[in-house]
């Protein structure tokens, strides 16, 4: 698969989620992005199962190389310098004001190399009352407004994934891709700032325009109502969504799959406004139903009739699914212990060409040797260079 950002170097200096997930979206385009991180421990995400390799490291390293620098020790710093110098990108994830104490603040990078995109991705944003503060995935939801959408209010807790870590470096890494494009138009370097904060205030919108337009508050269960979403056990235990948003057909082939052709002369369910008022009371109805079959056969049922469904599924099924496969989902390479890493791989194609590049997490400095040579002979040209002009 042609490398889309193959010639463009990004030097990562990112920890946790934020930073990495932007960078390895870069790296899965083709970019060379070279992680650098602390000398003996590295990034803090490697040892959260034991070890350095966790894989919740894995999930945001693939496709980088690593090398370590402590950037206060003169020798690593003047490495440092030289990896600016080389690149095009800066990623970073510190507190405002930790950068600076690292040698890493934007002004410094940005006089070395003034082209280059200097990304600094914040909790709280770089100034302000909450400026200061330590922020993780689960404080920027509930400060956004959008954790609210997720709690059950019977029983209030956090579930799910971290929404907002990756979230902020998918916007992070859209940001430094629109100032390599004005660079490109410009010759000029760009400071990209975000926050997660920022991030999830905006993949909140949907909340804000309802309240702002129409002085509405939505809460967990206002999309589920108007979408009309439901999740529903079958009798072997487990689970199928069925979405059935508007269109009269698909409530029509799902009063026909569960055998009831009376299901919409029910005056609570004769209507979109009528279903959506009595919800609750629907789901009820096609609980007691879908109890009664497997969900394998509720899932040919369902198709049959060209109902919006999908069987509810954990990690260890969703890749298997025969379009799961048809589409390549699950790729694979070498690993670092002799077994294979499998992932799931970037959902962009280009040309009609699905992704196939894959290079495992590095190990801790991996390929701090490597790149030491590639920055020894880049010297080396730039000196051969001068002295040819000279």
């Amino acid at each position: 698969m042609k490398k889309i950002l193959g010639g463009i170097r990004v030097v990562e200096q990112g920890t946790f989620i934020t930073g990495p997930a932007a960078g390895v979206l870069l790296a899965d385009l083709g970019a060379d992005v070279i992680k650098i991180e602390q000398p003996g421990s590295g990034d803090p995400f490697r040892a959260f199962n034991g070890g350095l390799y966790s894989p919740h490291f894995q999930a945001y390293n693939r496709n980088k190389r690593s090398i370590t620098l402590d950037t206060k020790n003169p020798a690593d710093l003047e490495v440092f310098d030289d990896l600016v110098r080389s690149a095009d990108v800066y990623i970073q994830n510190f507190r405002p004001g930790t950068a600076d104490r690292m040698n890493a603040g934007p002004a410094r990078l940005r006089a070395l190399n003034p082209g280059l995109i200097y990304c600094s991705i914040s909790g709280f944003g770089q100034t302000g009352p909450a400026a200061g503060r330590p922020t993780y995935d689960s404080v920027a939801q509930a400060a956004s407004g959008f954790l609210g959408l997720l709690v059950n209010p019977e029983n209030p807790r956090v579930i799910g994934p971290a929404i907002a870590d990756a979230l902020t470096g998918i916007y992070a890494a859209y940001g430094v891709l629109a100032a390599l494009h004005n660079r490109a138009v410009t010759g000029e370097g760009h400071l990209v700032e975000v926050s997660m904060l920022e991030a999830m205030t905006h993949f909140n919108i949907d909340a804000f325009t309802h309240y702002y337009s129409l002085g509405e508050i939505v809460g967990p269960y206002s999309r589920p109502s108007v979408s009309q979403s439901y999740v529903l056990e079958c009798s072997d235990g487990k689970w199928i969504a069925l979405h059935m948003s508007s269109p009269e057909k698909f409530w029509q082939g799902l009063a026909e799959a569960i055998d009831n052709p009376d299901l919409l002369k029910d005056e609570r369910f004769s209507t979109r406004a009528a279903r959506i008022d009595h919800h609750d009371a629907m789901i009820e109805a096609l609980s007691s139903v879908f109890a009664t079959r497997e969900r394998a056969q509720w899932c040919e049922r369902l198709e049959a009739r060209d109902v919006p469904h999908a069987p509810v599924y954990d990690a260890s099924e969703a890749l298997e699914d025969p379009q799961a496969r048809h589409l390549e989902l699950l790729i694979s390479t070498p690993g670092q212990d002799g077994k294979p890493f499998s992932t799931v791989r970037p959902p962009i194609n280009f040309d009609g060409q699905r992704y196939s590049d894959l290079m495992a997490p590095p190990v801790l400095a991996q390929h701090r040797d490597e790149i030491l040579r590639e920055l020894a002979e880049a010297k080396r040209l730039k000196v051969a260079a001068a002295s040819d002009a000279g």
